[in-house]
């Protein structure tokens, strides 16, 4: 438990950090606010999806997929795999990612206002901040709200395009995100909390 607490820690503080960096470089070259506005909704949707991912890992029947690798068909091998690891996915996807998103997107709706007070010096700043931050939590909440009842209604779907990502990524690298485990049969059936 230690070890998967400092793993996690790790992970998003190295994955924050790069994220930031590199959303720090970007937004330094935009011109104004308003070029910056896309690169700010991007980052919202990028949690958005990662969060219907975490979602839908803890809501998918694994079964459909045995019998898609069984065909051999391209994606339901992964999409196995996903699944029995669905804590980890699920932590992953909404703790890891979901957070660091919210984060960035807080930084660069700071930036955005920055820019907007430097272009119009008579606006309140403060003023300006709290309707940014706002804006950006109406967005962020809504989209997951909207996001979760989609991940639970369509969540074989969801993973399975998921699935079908991971098998691409590793015909093109050769990398696999678990290795294959033989004890992957039987699965589970459907968490009965999103059913209900």
């Amino acid at each position: 438990m230690r070890r998967q607490v400092l793993v996690v820690g790790l992970l998003t503080f190295f994955t924050a950090m790069a994220i930031s960096s590199g959303t720090e470089a970007v937004v330094n070259r935009f011109p104004s606010a308003l070029a910056a506005l896309p690169f700010l909704l991007i980052i919202i949707a990028v949690g958005i999806i990662f969060d219907m991912i975490g979602v839908a890992a803890t809501a998918a029947a694994v079964a459909p997929f045995h019998a898609k690798a069984a065909r051999k068909i391209p994606g339901a091998k992964q999409a196995i795999s996903l699944l029995n690891h669905a804590d980890k996915v699920a932590s992953f996807c909404n703790d890891v990612i979901g957070d660091i998103c919210g984060t960035v997107s807080g930084g660069l709706g700071a930036t955005i206002v920055f820019l907007l007070v430097s272009s119009h010096p008579d606006w309140n700043k403060a003023w300006l901040g709290t309707i940014m931050t706002g804006l950006i939590a109406a967005v962020t909440v809504g989209g997951k709200a909207g996001g979760k009842k989609l991940a639970i209604d369509h969540a074989e779907e969801i993973i399975f395009l998921v699935g079908r990502c991971l098998a691409w990524i590793e015909r093109q690298t050769g990398w696999t995100l678990w290795p294959d485990k033989k004890n992957s049969k039987g699965g589970r059936k459907r968490n009965d909390h999103f059913n209900s």
